[in-house]
């Protein structure tokens, strides 16, 4: 009856955890980083796949490392607080792994949070920097941008670079407070900088644009497609059980009416984001809206290689691998081509480390 009860009540937290933080570090923040107001993060914290317990257990490597290869000057010693279906979290590990930048990851309890109980700001990602002195940077897009920033220009510290990626308190349409980030998707480089990255204004546009388009929309649509059936919200607490190490009680409990808890949600987010009767058909209309964007001629947004918005959707999409939501986007859709080579890119990264 114990395991029963620790499990029904696992569960019973999985509504509350959702709403009040969304993995984002746009405080669910992006993604829990990703981008801002409550809509986005009860969306980008509901796809944490089986909720509280079940994310916990089943992504219990506590921490992980990534070799990368040596920075152009001295060290960043990277630490990543996250959960591992977030898709603002699968956004800050695209972007690093790409860039073969070395990170230790702490998989965050959800329900407890404790692994970040040093922390004010109690949303995920967060990613602790050490480039000379420890710095907390929070939301997934703030994140990214400078860290971008500090590969590319070392003429400011990234402490510097940070405060220039302000938090400002903000009111959600729910009406209650947000922390948002002022400059996210914005690069603070110079002018010679800027015209060696954007040889042409278009190009900084473009990137800046689809990044938010992957924070403001394309998140929302995860959870609805994931938890779009009785059966897809039961498959996918299924692998959570058969990946964690659940107690026969509390793995019935955490399958079944954890599934049945994110069915239900998903449905009031389709309400919110008005989503079609069938969600598949929003999924599908936005990674072929991306697919046309990228174009016929070129083989990534970025030209020849990814740039901050290719990093940016596929780590969104890709919390939904080996899931029928994902499946079924492959079939139906045009990503396929250019998804491959994003992944085909981010393990030559790896190796190339």
């Amino acid at each position: 009856m114990a395991a029963a009860g620790r499990a029904w009540r696992a569960a019973a937290l999985l509504s509350p955890w959702w709403l009040r933080a969304p993995c984002r570090a746009y405080g669910a923040a992006g993604g829990v980083g990703g981008s801002g107001g409550g809509g986005r993060l009860l969306l980008g914290a509901a796809f944490a796949l089986g909720g509280g317990a079940g994310l916990y257990l089943a992504a219990r490597q506590r921490l992980r490392e990534h070799s990368a290869a040596e920075l152009p000057t001295g060290s960043l010693q990277l630490t990543l607080y996250q959960y591992k279906t977030c898709p603002f979290c699968s956004k800050v590990r695209a972007f690093l792994d790409y860039h073969g930048l070395p990170y230790e990851i702490v998989e965050v309890n959800p329900i407890m949070r404790k692994e970040i109980k040093f922390s004010s700001y109690r949303k995920v990602p967060i990613l602790l920097a050490n480039a000379g002195s420890p710095l907390q940077l929070n939301d997934s897009s703030v994140i990214i941008s400078a860290i971008k920033t500090y590969l590319i220009s070392r003429r400011n510290s990234l402490e510097e670079i940070v405060s220039f990626y302000p938090p400002m308190k903000t009111v959600s349409e729910q009406g209650k407070e947000v922390l948002e980030y002022g400059n996210k998707y914005w690069l603070m480089l110079d002018e010679k900088e800027t015209k060696r990255i954007y040889p042409v204004k278009e190009v900084r546009v473009e990137e800046m644009k689809w990044r938010k388009w992957a924070d403001d929309w394309l998140v929302h649509l995860i959870s609805p497609n994931v938890y779009r059936t009785p059966r897809e919200a039961l498959a996918s607490f299924d692998y959570i059980v058969r990946e964690g190490k659940f107690g026969t009680m509390e793995g019935l409990f955490a399958k079944y009416v954890g599934a049945i808890a994110m069915f239900f949600i998903s449905k009031r987010l389709k309400k919110r984001h008005h989503l079609r009767d069938d969600v598949r058909e929003d999924l599908y209309e936005a990674v072929n809206e991306w697919v046309k964007a990228v174009g016929k001629h070129r083989l990534f947004m970025g030209g020849n290689q990814p740039n901050l918005a290719d990093l940016a959707v596929y780590g969104v999409l890709r919390v939904m691998e080996g899931l029928e939501a994902f499946d079924d986007m492959m079939v139906h859709t045009k990503i396929q081509p250019w998804y491959e080579r994003m992944e085909e890119v981010i393990q030559k990264a790896a190796v190339a480390v």
